[in-house]
Order: C-alpha cells, then structure tokens, then sequence
C-alpha cells in the first residue's frame, strides 16, 4: 500500500527525521531502497508543463519566450510560477497561478500519459523484486495522484510531493524525507533523475544518481551516472552504484 509523507508543517518532527536519516550510518554496500522523480523521468510530461505554462499565460494575455523553458524545467512550481510572474509582469499572485497551472496541467494528462522508454519494464522488476521504491516529485499531490492512477499506485511503498515539505528540490529535503521515511540510509538508495535540479537535490541529501536527462543535459560527475535512457536502467544496474 502506498503512504505519502505528511506536509513539513503538519509534522513536529519532521526535521528530526531527515536528520535521523542522514545520520543514520550504512552497514554495507546494498542497495536498500530506489527513490524515482515522476516528470521526465518516468512519464514524458516535462513538455506538457511547459505547454500548460504557455497556455494559461496566453489567457493572462502574455507570450513566453522559448529561452525560457530550460529556466522553470524540475524545479518545484512556486520557482517556476514565481519566475514567470516576473518575465511577463502578469498580474496574478503565486498562489492563483499554481492553481491554475496545475488545472491546466491536469487536463493535459488526463487526455495522455506516455510513460517514458523503460519505465514501465524498470517498475514492474522493482515490484516483482519487492525493492522499497519511493516517487519523490516536485509536483504537487493532486498531480502525483492522478499519475500514480495511470501508472499504478502498487509500485511505490511512499510518495513525496512539492508541496508536503518544507524546501523543494534542488535542497535535500525530499530526498531525505524519502529515506526516513523508508527506513534507510540514503547512500544505500539509488535515485533516478532527469534534471540538474532534482540530481543537486539527490546528491545533497547523499544518494547515487542515475541521471536520464529529458529537457537539457546534465554532465557526469562525482556520484552521478549519466544515461541516455531508462532502458540502460535495472535493478542489477541501480545495486552497482552502491559503493
């Protein structure tokens, strides 16, 4: 059965149990846990938010500016809404825009949900493996469970949305919250990202990184394996980057 993490605010402890997480220390070199972004990395939605987003400002009466799509792509909705305000001068409050967005958004997917190439093969080893999975997404909860109604809500033991923590992608709290909310240390949890922003976020909280990039490119580093697709993704491929 799938729990989600409650919102930062609404748990006193929330902090002490990233924390716990963080300190927590490895016994050894397994993989415990895989922890998933959803956009871009297992459905191929990046390019609808962006559509959504070129939508709803037509109806405020303003035009975005394609340079500006590699701007808002993985970071958490209220960077994205709150940078385009400002780019346009629109006059609407972040909180309307989100809504907005989101409703946009949501009728897209409601029409099609291409899951991106591999993904469905990669969770249906994770689940016949019994491997604790967690979606981690900057996408607000109305949104992750409309996906999770497509793709299937068995495949992950937790989910973490954008708006159940306090600090979104790129800081580590989503990640860590994942971790702690599964039990285990986070450099035993292999993630798979699509984004500079959503790896930064991975690597800060301390996981391995399989990077798939979607919109832009991510270049290889120090604790990040790029690939070009989920079909070079496995559970054999996610143990080895457990050092």
């Amino acid at each position: 059965m799938t729990s989600t993490v409650p919102a930062a605010g609404s748990l006193p402890h929330a902090q002490g149990a990233v924390r716990t997480a963080h300190a927590a220390r490895p016994g050894g070199a397994s993989l415990d846990a895989v922890l998933l972004d959803m956009d871009g990395t297992l459905v191929d939605t990046e390019g609808f938010w962006w559509d959504a987003e070129v939508e709803a400002f037509a109806g405020l009466g303003h035009a975005l500016d394609e340079s500006w799509r590699h701007v808002v792509v993985g970071g958490p909705m209220t960077r994205s809404a709150g940078f385009l305000i400002e780019a346009t001068g629109a006059d609407i409050a972040l909180d309307e825009l989100t809504v907005l967005l989101n409703d946009h958004f949501e009728q897209r997917i409601s029409r099609d949900l291409p899951l991106m190439p591999g993904a469905r093969r990669l969770l249906a080893e994770l689940t016949e493996q019994d491997v604790p999975t967690a979606l981690v997404s900057a996408s607000h909860r109305r949104i992750i469970d409309r996906v999770l109604d497509s793709i299937g809500h068995q495949h992950f033991r937790l989910t973490v949305a954008g708006d159940e923590v306090e600090h979104s992608k790129p800081h580590p709290e989503p990640y860590l919250r994942a971790a702690a909310g599964l039990g285990v240390h986070p450099a035993r949890c292999a993630v798979v990202e699509d984004t500079t922003t959503g790896v930064a976020s991975a690597q800060a909280a301390g996981c391995p990184v399989v990077a798939v990039p979607s919109v832009a490119p991510i270049p290889p580093g120090d604790g990040r394996t790029v690939v070009a697709s989920l079909e070079e993704v496995d559970l054999a491929f996610l143990r080895k980057l457990i050092k």
